[in-house]
């Protein structure tokens, strides 16, 4: 069920479903996000539930794509999705760089943003624009940007709260 709420500022839109690949940081944010506020979650991950920590808990409900080529799964979780958000703090690099040129080689709405409450508004009006069912959550895995995980899955919170 989607849920819209009007506030003074802004709509908050909640997507159907939360996808990303399992990678520490951004993409278990979504992950965790989703979880709390009891958001239907998954996505695609490499085979062995493979990510920089060793293995990806169980508790994320992802599907192993078949390949531990981290490429192939950020591909087919792109494709699935409505809409892909990414949020950062430095300049995109790596996988998340990857992502973002997947998004826009498919032409599927893309939302960059950086990690901040400067830009919860922002993140905001973005869903509301385009209201995407499957919403792909990336960004930078946590041995890139200590502590990102954690800045990320808050500013989430923020940009889904009731009554914000």
């Amino acid at each position: 069920m989607t849920i819209s709420k009007s506030t003074e500022t802004t709509t908050i839109f909640w997507p159907q479903r939360i996808v990303s690949g399992g990678q520490t940081g951004v993409d278990r944010a979504g992950l965790e996000a989703a979880i709390a506020l009891g958001i239907e979650h998954g996505g695609w991950c490499p085979s062995g539930r493979l990510a920089e920590d060793g293995t990806i808990p169980s508790r994320y409900q992802l599907q192993e794509i078949g390949s531990s080529d981290y490429k192939v799964r950020t591909a087919q979780n792109v494709a699935d999705s409505d809409a892909t958000l990414i949020l950062h703090e430095r300049p995109l690099s790596g996988g998340t760089r990857l992502t973002q040129r997947l998004a826009l080689r498919a032409r599927r709405p893309l939302g960059v943003f950086r990690i901040g409450e400067e830009n919860v508004d922002a993140v905001r009006r973005w869903l509301a624009e385009w209201r995407p069912e499957v919403l792909n959550v990336a960004g930078p895995r946590e041995s890139l940007d200590p502590g990102i995980e954690a800045r990320a899955t808050e500013m989430l919170m923020r940009v889904f709260a009731r009554g914000a």
